[in-house]
């Protein structure tokens, strides 16, 4: 079941990469923030925030929550677990899955 999960975030990162340039590619809650720019960032595999006029400039989010920067983003456990996902998606090289 895990190599399911693992599958099924790289998927999803994936579907989100594909279509970051669309606001309809945002999470519904992110689009309720006081954030008029929210940017991917492809090496954490989540968005931040690129609006000079918010509070949450710079404020990366995952999993519900907002991280102030990159580093406390990458100390959360749930972030972790998932960015071993993200890495391990579809495009990355590694071996599993369906016939890998």
């Amino acid at each position: 079941m895990n190599k399911t999960k693992t599958m099924l975030a790289g998927v999803m990162a994936t579907l989100v990469l594909a279509g970051c340039n669309d606001e309809q590619a945002l999470p519904p809650e992110l689009q309720q923030i006081d954030c008029d720019d929210w940017e991917w960032d492809d090496e954490s595999g989540t968005f931040y925030c690129d609006d000079d006029d918010s509070y949450y400039r710079g404020h990366y989010y995952h999993g519900g929550k907002f991280y102030k920067s990159k580093s406390s983003l990458k100390q959360s456990s749930t972030y972790q677990s998932y960015y071993k996902g993200y890495k391990a998606g579809i495009g990355s090289g590694t071996k599993g899955g369906f016939g890998g």
